[in-house]
């Protein structure tokens, strides 16, 4: 799958700092990690406010409901902002082994 503009991205915390540190924020779609990490993924992140170093939580709701974690490394200057995510390191899933 792609991104959907309509995907659930929503800022958990506002920036620390004095509003210069990163900000939590929290992705839910059926893409898998390796689609989140693509270049460009969030294709309108700079106007829904993500910036260079914010954290994106990403929830894979197919599979396994894996959560990766992702650092912002770019945001495009041209509207509306596409946003390159680091590597995602998976945090988490549905799976109990126990």
């Amino acid at each position: 799958m792609a991104y959907a503009t309509t995907d659930m991205l929503i800022c958990m915390t506002n920036a620390a700092l004095g509003g210069a540190g990163p900000r939590l924020w929290y992705h839910k779609s059926a893409d898998a990690l390796a689609a989140a990490q693509v270049s460009g993924f969030i294709t309108d992140g700079g106007s829904k406010g993500l910036r260079v170093g914010d954290i994106v939580w990403h929830k894979d709701t197919a599979a396994n409901g894996d959560i990766s974690m992702h650092e912002v490394i770019t945001v495009s200057s041209t509207y509306p902002g596409a946003v390159d995510l680091s590597d995602g390191v998976k945090i988490g899933d549905t799976v109990n082994a126990d």
